[in-house]
């Protein structure tokens, strides 16, 4: 039998830390002397102790230890445990990814000093023949569904020149889920309807509209661009709102080639 102190020294972990295993159930002293209170631990205990740190270091939670450790024999249930752990953690992993690229973007921006003016212009955009595909999406970031089903069920298709591709969003809010969007781009000749792609003659839209050259994080501060010239000039909105992809990962997988348009149907 080892004294509280000892097991703390061979266990690598603190007296405080043993007592508070003990608190919650996780990891019971062998014995208590009753007239002295000394906690008192068994060898073999060691080698539960290790487990506990072990899972500590793979993240999980003290109240998942409790349960894990009432499991640890059973190498079925035990893997469903890690499995469900490493699950976890490649969500965060991905999760974590996608903030530090936001933050090294920000930082990328910061040293180039980038201009983030945005000159807004009034314009019509004339009637225009196009494909057009309307679909509910998962995210706004599927929109990419919508033109792969249109060059599936279309590959015979002849841009017209200048060709205008854009996406016109169709919700009156956000949504974090259960996105409508239209596709359309301007095609000439002549087909017939498919399965998903409608082909159709556009009216004739008056936009105020702002040129953002580079990657999409640019798009927020367009937008509050645009919305804020409208009200300060006498317009009012007067539609849903379309991107024109001038320069779009179709033509290029350098994001700070990326040409586009924010459109905001005006009256």
């Amino acid at each position: 039998m080892l004294k509280i102190g000892d097991f703390s020294k061979l266990s690598r972990v603190s007296i405080r830390m043993l007592r508070h295993y003990d608190d919650i159930g996780l990891l019971k002293p062998a014995e208590i002397d009753d007239f002295t209170g000394y906690r008192y631990y068994r060898e073999e205990q060691l080698f539960t102790v290790a487990r506990i740190t072990s899972l500590k270091d793979m993240g999980f939670s003290l109240a998942d230890m409790i349960k894990i450790l009432d499991s640890y024999d059973d190498k079925e249930k035990m893997d469903a445990f890690l499995s469900e752990r490493q699950k976890e953690l490649l969500k965060l992993s991905k999760e974590t990814a996608y903030k530090l690229m936001l933050l090294e973007t920000a930082r990328k921006r910061l040293r180039k000093e980038q201009n983030m003016s945005f000159d807004v212009t009034v314009k019509t955009i004339p009637e225009r023949y196009a494909a057009t595909v309307r679909m509910v999406v998962p995210h706004y970031e599927d929109e990419g569904l919508l033109w792969s089903t249109m060059m599936g069920e279309c590959n015979n298709l002849v841009p017209s020149d200048p060709c205008l591709a854009a996406a016109e969003f169709l919700d009156d809010e956000y949504k974090e889920s259960d996105v409508e969007i239209v596709a359309w781009m301007t095609v000439n000749g002549s087909y017939s309807d498919t399965e998903h792609v409608k082909f159709k003659t556009l009216p004739a839209v008056k936009v105020a509209s702002c040129i953002i050259k580079g990657t999409y994080d640019q798009m927020g501060d367009a937008y509050a661009t645009v919305v804020s010239w409208i009200k300060a000039n006498g317009y009012k909105m007067n539609g849903h709102m379309f991107n024109i992809y001038h320069v779009s990962p179709a033509q290029t997988k350098n994001p700070d080639e990326y040409v586009t348009e924010a459109c905001f149907p005006v009256g």
